[in-house]
């Protein structure tokens, strides 16, 4: 199985698109500052993720999460509850999300 994933950092409240086939490492690499490029924005916490048959598959849905109907897709449909309890916790603004 391959898994493509939404991250929301605790500290920054930016979402991170991406996809791995093992999903439990890959959160911990994330929190661990191993990906150099959101280390600033660590702790990351998971707030949702799909199951995939190919790598393809999970690679392609990564890649539309990432463009402007994807991020409003995510928004709307698959990240409500965590910006209600992100805005709950005073988050202010829209969301952002960090492109690998």
């Amino acid at each position: 199985m391959y898994y493509c994933y939404i991250l929301l950092s605790q500290k920054s409240h930016i979402f991170y698109f991406g996809f791995a086939k093992d999903l439990k490492s890959r959160i911990k690499m994330h929190n661990s500052g191993e990906v150099k490029s959101i280390k600033p924005h660590i702790p990351w916490k998971l707030v949702w993720y799909c199951a995939f048959e190919t790598e393809k598959q999970a690679r392609d849905f990564e890649e539309y999460l990432k463009t402007g109907s994807g991020k409003s897709f995510a928004y709307k449909r698959l990240v409500s509850v965590a910006l209600k309890k992100d805005f709950a916790k005073g988050r202010k603004g829209s969301p952002k999300s960090k492109k690998t």
